[in-house]
């Protein structure tokens, strides 16, 4: 059976941007775009990965009538140069540019809305500036930890066994007791013979995990480099936060309103963190879990609680 996205129908009407637009900082050169009505409720998007980049179908997520929504590349990620590069991109700089962001466009308050590492950047940058956050849609919840990373390089075999027998394949056998180290020096090797077939593996790692049953979709090329030395870089270094940052710091967001949206079947980021956030949250949290969904935004259950959860807001 093959896995349920959801159509295009379903989703709002393809559009270009109304605005984009470039901000210099240090040594990256970051691209954003907006799109919706420039009178709308503000709402920042904050896409994958880390490394994962924007494209235009999370603008067809956003009513245009109703919001004026931010995308932006991420340092090293999509349109933002220099391309996948490592080199002063930490957590902390990530959240200085989304402040940054913030004040060139003269925005107040922004919605916060993302998945995966995008949750993990929105709680982060929440936990920053509370007072410049208007309420968080999130999905498919990952807080840094790492008992996290070390389930993605290690227990989501258990579930896709065929795909992390190719991710463990492509290192050999003396170094496979650090899987993490090892990609790592390949990723960041500087001979594309090197580093592009690492890249290529992971990335197909990961995709085939995302979603409910196996999927056939797999990226390569400039994508999965970017995705993968990127991700191999915060996951190296911890994400660059405590390992608790996020749960510790709660309180500073409690007062916020949030939507996580999780899929009962995720297996990258797994239901039990998305709880347990949730639980640390409170009242003002409304955790919904997808039954028939894994990780994917596009997945048909969780696109129409995305789309919902903008509607109530």
């Amino acid at each position: 059976m093959m896995n349920a996205f959801i159509q295009e129908r379903d989703l709002f009407p393809a559009s270009l941007p109304f605005h984009s637009g470039r901000l210099q900082r240090d040594l990256h050169d970051l691209y954003f775009e907006e799109c919706g009505t420039q009178t709308g409720r503000p709402v920042l998007f904050l896409h994958g990965g880390p490394g994962a980049g924007i494209a235009p179908s999370h603008r067809r997520l956003f009513n245009p009538d109703r919001f004026r929504c931010v995308l932006f590349d991420q340092r090293g990620c999509g349109q933002s140069r220099p391309f996948a590069s490592i080199e002063s991109n930490t957590t902390d700089l990530l959240i200085g540019d989304i402040e940054a962001l913030r004040q060139h466009l003269g925005i107040d308050k922004f919605i916060l809305f993302g998945g995966s590492w995008g949750s993990t950047l929105a709680l982060a940058y929440a936990i920053a500036y509370p007072e410049h956050v208007d309420g968080l849609i999130l999905r498919g919840i990952f807080l840094g930890t790492g008992d996290e990373v070390s389930w993605f390089l290690h227990e989501m075999g258990r579930f896709f066994p065929e795909a992390y027998a190719q991710f463990v394949a492509h290192i050999p056998e003396d170094e496979r007791a650090d899987l993490l180290n090892a990609y790592y020096q390949r990723l960041t090797s500087s001979n594309p013979a090197i580093y592009q077939p690492a890249a290529d593996r992971w990335a197909s790692y990961e995709t085939s995990c995302s979603t409910l049953r196996a999927g056939s979709r797999h990226m390569s090329g400039t994508a999965a480099l970017s995705m993968a030395r990127i991700e191999a870089h915060y996951f190296r270094h911890n994400c660059f936060m405590p390992d608790a940052h996020i749960l510790s710091n709660i309180d500073r967001i409690k007062h916020l309103s949030a939507h996580i949206i999780q899929g009962r079947h995720d297996v990258i980021c797994p239901p039990f963190t998305a709880a347990k956030l949730a639980s640390a949250w409170g009242k003002n949290a409304q955790l919904q879990l997808i039954d028939e969904a894994g990780h994917s935004t596009f997945e048909s259950g969780i696109a129409h609680a995305l789309l919902a959860a903008l509607d109530a807001i």
